[in-house]
């Protein structure tokens, strides 16, 4: 009977299907376009031939909002892994494959941005070579972190690609060994999220009172679990609305709880270390303070909108707070990597370029067309009646 039932189960997860030539597949595939004509520009004349990097400023948006922020964006399969499969919460198991497949694109495409900016990138390969190694580097624990997590996410993702083809004797020998790129899907972020703080510490006065603080490390871990969070959140209340599916809502309830309160104590943990180091005043004066408040106001904004108990179950309130939190995220590390931070003194400044901004979007545009083809091809999602039948099954064992 047990068998019989598991033969007729339906499937956990389901392609969305539909037509993939839609208006907005077609804009993305355009910016694309633009920024790979921009990028044989930049590797046939150089670097200079397309952005306003200088000696001054060695690094720009390439670095700060590519990598910096697109790895965080990436951590949506960290925080689910560690929900799902560390704390064991299984209901929060629907949600995992498009969350890995998030941290699939953020990692891969902040691996190729790296590429992009390196002044010597047929180098690259140094990285892994050992005797090129500066162990005291924090760049390189970093990078090498990234690289193999990149791997991992592969990986984890793999089971999609073996659904969908139908190997299924090689799909059931990925999953008994599985929990071994699990758990380090849990570890690398942990260490190289921190670390990328890590890095802007040693800066010094180089970086603005405002952001430079030995509690660098934590934030920077904090931001990427929040952002995690809310990517997770967004895109699912967006996957809902664009593709007509039921809302997640018990599941995002408990997920907009946890931003909350991840919020909270970085909000928290940011005022009381201004207080320590003696530097809030610097919040009402001094010359980047503008960026500071907008940061706090996004962020505190975001968090009092998930106060409400009736809030966390409203997909426009979660949007807004998701979206209000992810913008949070995104200008802290854009503040401590690039607004608050001034690498050399003298005439330098620096303002991206349009060509550098262009590249930049086609980036992120390239994420969002490979999103719209791998859910509409690749059992990604969940199917709607396993995901029902399933609820139904978690309230009768716990009622």
């Amino acid at each position: 009977m047990a068998s019989h039932a598991h033969a007729h189960q339906p499937p956990a997860h389901q392609p969305v299907g539909g037509r993939l030539l839609t208006l907005p597949f077609l804009v993305c595939s355009v910016l694309v376009v633009i920024a790979a004509f921009i990028l044989a520009q930049r590797y046939g004349h150089g670097l200079g031939a397309v952005t306003n990097l200088s000696d001054g400023y060695p690094w720009g948006i390439w670095v700060a909002i590519d990598v910096v922020i697109g790895s965080a964006f990436g951590c949506a399969g960290y925080v689910m892994a560690l929900l799902c499969y560390i704390l064991n919460k299984g209901e929060y198991h629907p949600m995992v494959r498009p969350a890995v497949m998030a941290s699939l694109f953020g990692y891969g495409l902040a691996g190729a941005a790296v590429l992009i900016d390196l002044g010597r990138y047929w180098h690259f390969y140094h990285l892994m070579m050992p005797w090129y190694a500066q162990p005291n580097s924090v760049m390189l624990e970093v990078g090498l972190c990234v690289a193999t997590y990149t791997l991992v996410l592969v990986v984890e993702f793999a089971p999609a690609f073996l659904e969908r083809f139908g190997v299924e004797g090689l799909r059931r020998k990925l999953n008994r060994v599985l929990w071994v790129f699990i758990a380090l899907g849990v570890l690398l972020p942990t260490m190289h999220q921190s670390s990328l703080g890590t890095m802007m510490v040693i800066v010094g006065h180089k970086l603005s009172p405002l952001w430079q603080t030995q509690l660098l490390p934590v934030f920077f871990l904090l931001t990427a679990v929040l952002m995690g969070f809310a990517i997770v959140v967004w895109e699912s209340v967006m996957a809902s609305l664009n593709f007509r599916r039921p809302m997640e809502t018990p599941v995002l309830r408990k997920l907009a709880r946890l931003m909350l309160v991840v919020a909270l104590v970085f909000v928290a943990l940011r005022i009381v270390d201004l207080l320590v180091r003696g530097q809030l005043g610097q919040a009402f004066g001094g010359p980047q303070a503008g960026w500071f408040w907008v940061e706090t106001v996004l962020m505190v904004g975001g968090l009092v909108l998930l106060i409400p108990k009736a809030n966390r179950g409203r997909s426009r309130a979660l949007f807004l707070s998701s979206s209000m939190l992810l913008a949070a995220g995104i200008l802290y590390r854009l503040n401590v990597y690039l607004i608050g931070f001034t690498p050399s003194v003298g005439p330098w400044h620096y303002f991206p370029s349009v060509k550098e901004i262009m590249v930049t979007v086609g980036v992120f545009a390239l994420e969002i067309a490979l999103y719209l083809v791998f859910v509409k091809k690749l059992p990604v999602l969940h199917a709607i009646e396993d995901h029902a039948t399933t609820s139904h099954a978690v309230q009768a064992k716990h009622g």
